[in-house]
């Protein structure tokens, strides 16, 4: 039977300590959210990978139950990710989101532990993907008028592109008042993602499986962010999920849970 939920922490480098709800049964496999979410992102497939897993489904730093650092720096989550996938001990796997696939597909580089990753669209700078150049001040304006709920449809739209329909559905699931109040870490990572460049040698030692996940339907320059790092990793494949954007968690949650399922097992 799976066991029930249960708050683990783990150290990260600079002593932040990262919270992981803890549940399911069987092998080790760390879910990490994208970028105005948290751990609660995954309810849609959590049952599906309890009933195989023992998960540990991640808050990123500044989130949930989660600390933080007096400065934020993109390498820090990268070492966040290393911190727990070591800290779990023996083989683990790794399924990470959008901006937290980015940060998994770096700590998946330096980590001792893991045995498989899986990666959904990270938003890598590479190819067509351009945010407008005014992004940062219209959120920040947003931000400094009090705006939450603004600066995060701003950039679910603008910069996730998640279509109309689907940003209706997302405001109606139960994360959102996390999502809004955790908005101003939403600029930071937008700031750090756009200072982010894919450096292939510092994926040379990535030698474990890795599944790229690319919605059918999802803008051409996520299947140009998957072929580079395709190109950069020995053993990546580029699964597409049919019809899909950048929301299958929530809109596929069977045919996302079981490519990872089948990929991991």
């Amino acid at each position: 039977m799976p066991r029930a939920a249960e708050l683990v922490t783990f150290t990260s480098a600079d002593g932040t300590e990262i919270a992981c709800e803890k549940s399911g049964s069987g092998p080790a496999l760390v879910l990490v959210h994208g970028t105005t979410a948290d751990h609660s992102r995954w309810a849609p497939i959590r049952p599906a990978l309890e009933a195989r897993f023992t998960v540990y489904a991640c808050d990123r730093r500044g989130r949930g139950a989660s600390g933080d650092g007096p400065a934020y720096a993109l390498e820090r989550e990268f070492e966040d990710v290393v911190a727990v996938v070591d800290g779990i001990g023996g083989p683990v796997d790794l399924l990470a989101h959008s901006y937290g696939a980015l940060c998994a597909l770096e700590g998946a580089a330096r980590a001792r532990n893991l045995r498989r990753l899986v990666l959904y669209e990270p938003p890598i700078n590479v190819g067509p993907f351009a945010p407008p150049a005014d992004l940062l001040d219209r959120l920040q304006a947003l931000l400094d008028k009090g705006d939450r709920a603004g600066v995060v449809a701003t950039f679910l739209e603008e910069v996730a592109r998640v279509p109309a329909e689907q940003l209706e559905r997302l405001r109606r699931l139960p994360p959102s008042h996390e999502r809004v109040r955790d908005a101003p870490t939403i600029l930071r990572e937008v700031r750090a993602q756009g200072e982010y460049v894919l450096a292939p040698e510092r994926l040379r030692g990535l030698d474990a499986p890795v599944l790229l996940l690319l919605g059918g339907a999802s803008p051409p320059f996520f299947r140009v962010a998957l072929e580079s790092i395709q190109a950069a990793v020995p053993r990546a494949e580029i699964v597409v999920l049919p019809g899909q954007t950048h929301g299958a968690i929530d809109k596929a949650p069977e045919l996302f849970a079981r490519e990872v399922i089948d990929f991991l097992t």
